[in-house]
C-alpha cells in the first residue's frame, strides 16, 4: 500500500479482473477545487452503519441521517462484521493483491478517499466498478467516489488543511463502523 497519500499521475494502468482500466490522474474531478467543509458538521455523535445484506451504507448523525449509499462489499475476502473505528485516513493509495492465478489479482493506483477502520480494511472510492449493491471487493467496503468523498470530510480522524494522511489519536479520534447483516 502506498503511504503518501497523493495521487501518482505516472500511474496510468490498473488493473481489475483482468481488465485494464485507468486511474484518477488527480482528485480535483472529485474535489472540483470546492470548499472541503462539510455542512451541517455538529458535536451530534457521528457514526457509520453497514449493512452487508442490502449492500449498503447509512452515515448517522445523532438522529439524522447524513447520507445513504449503495456499496459493494467482500466477495473474494469477507468483509469483517463488528464495531471499529476509523483509525487512518488517506486521500489517495495504491492497493494490490489477489491471485493472478485465480483471475483476482487487482493493482489499483490512486484509489481515493480511504479510510481504515481494521487493518487493510476499509472504506474508499472505487473508480474500477460502478456495480454498487452487489458484493465486488477483495474484504473492503467500496464505495462511490462522491461518496466516500463527502464521508472522509465528514468522519473523523479529521484531516487539517492540505494534509492528505491522519491518524486517529485521544484528540482526534475515528468515527465509530458498525458492520453487520
Amino acid at each position: 500500500m502506498d503511504l503518501s497519500g497523493g495521487v501518482d499521475p505516472s500511474q496510468t494502468v490498473a488493473i481489475w479482473q483482468d481488465q485494464t482500466v485507468t486511474p484518477p490522474k488527480s482528485l480535483t474531478m472529485v474535489l472540483g477545487g470546492k470548499d472541503r467543509r462539510v455542512l451541517g458538521t455538529t458535536s451530534a455523535a457521528k457514526w457509520i452503519e453497514i449493512d452487508l445484506t442490502a449492500q449498503r451504507l447509512t452515515a448517522h448523525q445523532g438522529d439524522e441521517v447524513f447520507l445513504e449509499s449503495p456499496i459493494s462489499s467482500g466477495l473474494w475476502n469477507r468483509t469483517p462484521v463488528g464495531e471499529f473505528e476509523i483509525y487512518y485516513k488517506i486521500t489517495s493509495t495504491k492497493m494490490e493483491g489477489g491471485s493472478r492465478l485465480n483471475k483476482t489479482y487487482y493493482y489499483l493506483p490512486n484509489v481515493p478517499f480511504s479510510m481504515f477502520f481494521f487493518g487493510d480494511f476499509g472504506i474508499h472510492g472505487t473508480y474500477w466498478h460502478s456495480n454498487f449493491g452487489t458484493p465486488m471487493s477483495h474484504g473492503c467496503v467500496n464505495a462511490p467516489t462522491g461518496v466516500a468523498e463527502k464521508l472522509f470530510y465528514w468522519s473523523g480522524p479529521h484531516i487539517e488543511g492540505k494534509d492528505t494522511i491522519v491518524r486517529s489519536d485521544q484528540d482526534n479520534p475515528g468515527t465509530k463502523v458498525v458492520i453487520h447483516y
